[in-house]
């Protein structure tokens, strides 16, 4: 039968504090609406795109064999008008297969992963990454609970779970909208939201479920749905009669709504701690709601949640982040004011090169060179074959602290990167601060956004190294 073949996570490495944004915004903000914990928060050179790339690599890693087809759900989508998911594909080094967008709603994650599995019941592999990067209005309660992340599953053999059914309902609910071209998300009154669509179409969506299979609540092992209201998340559980052990966490206090990958983020968490034969059952919200229901197989050996929770840097400055989400303006100088354009059609015939920092390797001496060579720069051989630099370990060779260059985050901080096994090229170094860089130090690389061109209307994206050093620290 169809499952899931493997799972993989992505958090944002930077977290706030939510008493750090309540405190620059406490002149205006409705004390009521104060919230403990803290939530991811993407860095300046990563969007929706960004972290679907690396929760597709850590899903996959390294494995592409028989992989047919890339979904892609998100509500921020960098494109309006362009296949997001075809991006995404060749950033992976799939370019070709099938690559489909679902947006429009919170629920894209689970309605993508319906219909991938429609599509693996025919023996095909499914990759469906879900990713969200929303934003709230200063001192809204949206700017507070979202967060930022990324999920995706690799569908078709059973290796994790394997997919029991599910039930599915639609409905234009009118709770959170936001029109073309806004930038925020509008809602309507919290209590309508709660009590007309959260609690009633999650109700009905999961009892729906559990009675055509014939299941009491009390038959499953975890029940797996977001947190919509915090406070309410252990109540709906209750109505629906599962008992608070059997709710999985959250995460609200750690992470935040993350939007579309919500469900499956802690589909995800479900199964790293669930052993063979139990039932795990997970819902989505959003235009509706989407249930599943699966019975693990062989889990999730690796703590991947656990493992991305782990690895963060408290981000202290509130300024910080408006001027990372572009809420405020920014001083670029005069290096930073001209920007020379994107020659598309150069992009499109080096899009492998780019996109999926895919170089080249000898065949007869076996030497690795970025960017792809027709000619051996080692022995002069034209017998080369394709090489994947993504995947592969580095360490600094050189770098510079750059605080002339425009960045949104000073310095600009560039250098040389020595790869695992041979090969070479400068980079840019994200997630680290100044004064943290060493030579030697070790890195790995990570698809981020190397540019935004406002003016034609493109996304520049390139592979940066990032330092893989000690987390825990403050920024």
């Amino acid at each position: 039968m169809v499952g899931i073949a493997s799972c993989g996570v992505y958090l944002p490495r930077y977290r706030m504090d939510r008493a750090v944004l309540y405190e620059a915004v406490a002149s205006w903000l409705n004390p009521a609406a104060l919230l403990p914990g803290e939530r991811t928060v993407a860095n300046w050179d990563e969007d929706s795109l960004t972290m679907g790339v690396e929760a597709a690599r850590d899903c996959l890693g390294g494995d592409r064999e028989g992989i047919e087809a890339v979904y892609f759900a998100t509500t921020t989508p960098p494109y309006g008008e362009r296949m997001n998911a075809g991006i995404l594909a060749t950033a992976l080094d799939l370019e070709g297969v099938r690559t489909v967008d679902f947006t429009g709603s919170p629920g894209a994650g689970t309605r993508a992963l319906l219909s991938a599995f429609r599509e693996a019941e025919g023996g095909k592999r499914v990759l469906v990454v879900a990713s969200d990067c929303r934003m709230g209005r200063a001192g809204s309660a949206q700017e507070a609970m979202y967060g930022d992340a990324a999920a995706a599953l690799l569908l078709g053999e059973e290796r994790v779970a394997r997919l029991e059914g599910f039930r599915s309902l639609s409905s234009d609910f009118p709770d959170y909208w936001r029109l073309e071209g806004e930038t925020f998300v509008r809602s309507w009154e919290d209590r309508w939201i709660r009590e007309e669509g959260y609690f009633r179409f999650l109700r009905l969506s999961v009892g729906e479920l559990l009675r055509v299979h014939g299941l009491s609540p009390q038959q499953v092992s975890r029940v797996v749905f977001p947190a919509l209201f915090p406070r309410d998340h252990p109540r709906l559980a209750r109505e629906m009669g599962f008992s608070e052990g059997q709710l999985q966490p959250s995460l609200f206090e750690q992470v935040g709504n993350t939007g579309a990958s919500y469900p499956l983020l802690l589909l995800v968490a479900a199964l790293e701690g669930a052993g063979e034969g139990e039932r795990v059952v997970m819902a989505g919200y959003g235009a509706g709601s989407d249930s599943f229901l699966f019975t693990v197989t062989g889990g999730l050996k690796e703590k991947k949640v656990e493992r991305a929770l782990a690895r963060r840097r408290e981000l202290r400055s509130y300024e910080k982040y408006l001027a990372w989400r572009g809420m405020v303006p920014v001083e670029k100088g005069m290096r930073g004011e001209e920007m020379a354009p994107t020659s598309l059609s150069l992009a499109w015939r080096e899009r492998r090169a780019i996109l999926g920092l895919v170089g080249s390797r000898c065949r007869a001496c076996g030497t690795p060179q970025y960017p792809p060579q027709r000619v051996c720069v080692s022995c002069g051989g034209t017998d080369l074959e394709p090489y994947r630099f993504s995947e592969r370990r580095g360490r600094v060779f050189s770098y510079t602290e750059d605080m002339l260059a425009f960045s949104v985050d000073r310095p600009a901080l560039y250098g040389i990167v020595d790869f695992e096994g041979g090969g070479r090229f400068w980079f840019d170094f994200t997630d680290c601060e100044r004064g943290e860089l060493r030579v030697g130090a070790p890195v790995r690389m990570s698809f981020r956004r190397k540019y935004v061109d406002p003016l034609r209307g493109i996304s520049g994206y390139f592979w940066k190294a990032v330092p893989e050093g000690k987390d825990g620290d403050q920024g």
